[in-house]
């Protein structure tokens, strides 16, 4: 926290212009004065430390840089967090940039949350991350101001929650069988990161232990789509129900192509970003996967789910390596999904909160409000 010279010294150079970073540390920034009654919002930054190493058709990782938000109205506070995965493009530095633009304290009533959200989208077009958590972060008080979680606002029945994939990285046979036995018993389906030349083997290893459904996400891995549909065909004999984004996003032909002949359902991820790109992928895909991270949080997330519905598309709710703050924040409205990826906090060692939780295989929705958090 900051002493008063401190913050006064901040706001000035803020007002003056100065870009800021402000998240050089695990310390905490904030602005404002509480009970006040205004909103006031701090944050710091997390470091994910991931259970595994996590690799994908383009990069590995142990970690996942984070950080996290909190927005306080008369001694009531809601949480959010931004999740920064490589390829996002965003980082702890200029998440922290940005939020340090973002001025709460003109608003005196957390439930203007159209206003609010208004106003934090059009400080920046980018910077969707730390969009996210003040999002995130402003549901969370509200739902808790009224006294009830998201879902049941959202008119949604908390036992119509699906199963969460947990997804299993590339790697080699030995560790991939490893991985599939520990969740084995405990997911109803699993999710296989494929897209390079070791695609038959990580399937093959995952059938020699188990026969529970796949979910097969390419992350843009595939090049040739004759090729590619080849092997969807060859998945679905394996137990596959659904791949995601096959190819590179910025080749729809190919991607169209590929979802008018395949005999499994192909969702957008990388290709889809936020609302207004909801009515482009009708006809190239067969449905769209919804991030928080990418679409900005809780709200647009909602939109886009209710839009891609009207337009009789397939619906998925997914998540980065994340905290149970974001991933309970996505999970308010997976009873409206058809897939729901939601393992996110699962594969990290850090957790901050407990939330969402996993009972054979499907999610469990807390019945706290808000988006059902609490510190652990």
């Amino acid at each position: 926290m900051q002493n008063r010279r401190d913050f006064l010294k901040t706001t000035a150079l803020a007002a003056a212009g100065v870009a800021l970073v402000g998240c050089d540390g695990p310390q905490r920034f904030h602005i404002g004065h509480k009970g006040d009654g205004k909103l006031h919002l701090s944050f710091f930054p997390y470091e994910l430390q991931l259970r595994h190493t996590f690799t994908v058709a383009s990069y590995s990782r142990t970690t996942t840089p984070d950080v996290q938000v909190e927005i306080s109205f008369e001694g009531v506070t809601g949480y959010g967090e931004a999740s920064m995965p490589p390829y996002l493009g965003q980082t702890v530095e200029s998440v922290c940039a940005f939020l340090q633009k973002v001025d709460l304290e003109q608003f005196s009533d957390p439930f203007q949350l159209e206003d609010i959200l208004n106003y934090v989208d059009s400080l920046s077009p980018g910077d969707s991350a730390a969009k996210a958590a003040v999002d995130i972060a402003l549901h969370d008080l509200v739902g808790k101001l009224i006294g009830q979680p998201w879902y049941k606002l959202w008119g949604l029945d908390a036992a119509k929650a699906p199963s969460t994939t947990f997804t299993i990285g590339i790697d080699t046979p030995d560790v991939v069988r490893e991985k599939t036995l520990e969740a084995a018993g405990k997911f109803n389906i699993l999710k296989v990161k494929v897209g390079l030349d070791t695609d038959v083997q990580m399937i093959e290893a995952i059938r020699s232990v188990t026969d529970v459904p796949l979910a097969v996400d390419a992350n843009q891995g595939w090049k040739d789509r004759s090729k590619a549909l080849d092997e969807i065909f060859w998945l679905k004999e394996q137990g596959v129900v659904m791949v995601e984004q096959p190819m590179a996003k910025d080749r729809p032909e190919d991607n169209a192509w590929l979802t008018e002949r395949s005999p499994l359902p192909i969702f957008a991820d990388e290709a889809i970003q936020r609302l207004a790109d909801v009515p482009s992928m009708s006809g190239i895909y067969s449905g769209i996967n919804i991030k928080l991270m990418k679409c900005t949080g809780m709200r647009e997330g909602w939109k886009m789910a209710q839009l891609a519905r009207a337009l009789g598309m397939k619906v998925m709710v997914g998540c980065m390596t994340e905290t149970s703050c974001a991933v309970s924040a996505a999970a308010q409205f997976s009873p409206y999904v058809d897939f729901a990826d939601l393992d996110g906090n699962l594969l990290i060692a850090n957790d901050r909160f407990s939330g969402v939780t996993v009972k054979e295989g499907r999610l469990v929705l807390p019945e706290r409000p808000g988006i059902g958090v609490k510190l652990l």
